[in-house]
């Protein structure tokens, strides 16, 4: 009794109210907006303003309330592992500024035929005993009209490894309705095809290949039941208006996409962005934050640019609600971090690998409870 009069003498009441008032008027977009988030789960409505609101909102605010909105919908100690192999490598038609496949740019990569399956079954078996439940093949395709053969290989390929136990990932390009439905009963989980930037800089990034054109593959992958993949790179030269536009374009998808891959440019020399500057880790631990508090229950991936980071830094995108990452030596063509670098990683955060995922509904997430459940 004695140590609450001597608190109520040292804080009276009339002290702390204009306290409280100041903590209600400072708050934060991304604080208002994680809360919503928290309390009526995801939406589709978001204006461009609301989501600028967050992505400027104070770098601790918002990382902290990214974290929130991670722990709500997520296993927050649970980062999901994938391997991405470059199953075609090089001579690609398109021009994309950043890419060192494209066959326009002197990069030093030549032009490979379609790995053939044996080579492509090891790999994916080194994946699963390193650690990866993901294995995502990718080739330096524009798309897979006129590739019948090759498509069919890839089918096959697909087959095998979900037969492994394993999810599977395909980016091959823009692909047509038939082409997804085939993907679909082959057992792929889930098909990439990034957006890359905001609709208004993408034409100063890329000309072969249209912004509609992307986003009419992402419908094709939706309809036949295959989850999405679906992001973006920073570091092109774009603004930061940029950067919300293309998580304004995200967010308001019919149904957000299932992985949302956040990628650090990795300027390659030979390429029209090889001066680019590096990326630091606030633009990146932004991006993700207010990746997670408009799309809840995306796996937002920590992707390419990864191997810049130091182990500090990767722990605040973790913290930030980043949940997925490549892991192995390469990113298709460019550098990444190896296994046993993230074998060392997780252990000294306390991660923990998430199992593969079987869903045949995409969009499918299993429930809140039971992911934090599963935590303790």
């Amino acid at each position: 009794m004695i140590l609450i009069r001597s608190i109520r003498r040292s804080f009276p009441s009339s002290s702390i109210i204009p306290c409280l008032q100041r903590r209600s008027v400072s708050s934060s977009s991304a604080a208002v907006e994680a809360d919503r988030t928290i309390r009526q789960g995801p939406r589709n409505d978001w204006k461009k303003e609301e989501i600028k609101s967050v992505y400027d909102s104070p770098l601790l605010d918002l990382l902290f309330h990214g974290a929130q909105v991670h722990r709500h919908a997520h296993n927050f100690r649970e980062v999901q592992q994938c391997t991405l192999l470059s199953v075609k490598t090089g001579g690609c038609s398109e021009d994309c500024s950043y890419c060192p496949q494209s066959s326009r740019y002197d990069t030093g990569v030549k032009a490979q035929k379609l790995m053939n399956k044996d080579a492509v079954l090891e790999a994916a078996q080194k994946a699963k005993e390193a650690g990866s439940t993901r294995f995502c093949m990718g080739a330096a395709w524009r798309d897979t009209i006129g590739r019948k053969t090759n498509f069919s290989q890839i089918l096959e390929y697909v087959k095998d490894i979900r037969g492994m136990g394993m999810e599977v990932c395909c980016t091959l390009g823009m692909i047509e309705k038939q082409q997804a439905l085939e993907l679909k009963k082959a057992g792929l989980t889930a098909y990439n095809h990034n957006l890359d930037t905001s609709r208004e800089y993408y034409p100063n990034v890329i000309t072969t290949r249209t912004y509609d054109e992307r986003l009419e593959t992402i419908k094709h992958v939706r309809d036949a039941g295959i989850n999405v993949c679906s992001g973006g790179i920073i570091g092109l030269g774009e603004a930061e208006e940029d950067r919300v536009g293309l998580l304004h374009t995200l967010a308001t998808l019919p149904s957000h996409p299932e992985s949302v891959p956040i990628n650090a440019l990795l300027a390659v020399k030979g390429t029209p962005l090889e001066d680019q500057k590096e990326v630091e880790i606030w633009e990146m631990i932004r991006m993700i934050a207010t990746a997670r508090i408009t799309m809840p229950k995306a796996m937002v991936r920590l992707s390419a640019g990864r191997v810049k980071f130091s182990v500090p830094e990767q722990a605040l995108c973790f913290l930030a609600g980043a949940n997925s990452i490549f892991t192995g030596e390469k990113l298709l063509t460019t550098p990444n971090n190896d296994f046993d670098a993230d074998q060392s990683m997780f252990k000294l955060l306390g991660l923990i690998p998430k199992p593969p995922s079987f869903s045949d509904e995409a969009g499918e997430v299993e429930p809140c409870q039971e992911a934090v459940s599963s935590s303790s």
